[in-house]
């Protein structure tokens, strides 16, 4: 189990621990952002003619377009809660803390397109 002790010895504990906490405020902030934009959003089956009628080839209903990245963000902030011992032992690079490094930058990378996507959907109904 996860706790938050200031004095951890361990470099993966203290970076582990901060990594889940942040992923878990991005996931949050995803949740909520998509949830308001749900409320003002138009629910149709294709979205993606709404947002740019140039480029509609892509059916995508309102639910997946503001929904898919947060629930993302939510499974991988599970897999790494509850699998803090497989990734202590689970290494693609040398140095933990560039490892933990790539993960924020892609949970942040989807982190933006999911409040993107937000957005661009409150936008669409103003």
């Amino acid at each position: 189990m996860t706790t938050f002790e200031a004095d951890s010895a361990d470099p993966f504990t203290r970076l582990h621990k901060a990594f889940t906490f942040h992923l878990g405020i991005a996931a949050s902030l995803a949740w909520m952002t998509a949830l308001y934009a749900a409320l003002h959003a138009p629910w149709v089956r294709n979205i993606r003619p709404l947002l740019d009628p140039a480029e509609a080839g892509r059916v995508e209903s309102t639910a997946s377009f503001l929904f898919g990245f947060p629930a993302i963000l939510t499974v991988a902030w599970i897999i790494v809660y509850a699998g803090r011992d497989m990734l202590r032992h689970f290494r693609l690079m040398k140095d933990q803390t560039v490892e933990f490094a790539v993960a924020a930058a892609v949970a942040f990378g989807i982190f933006y397109m999911a409040i993107d996507r937000a957005v661009a959907a409150i936008l669409l109904a103003n």
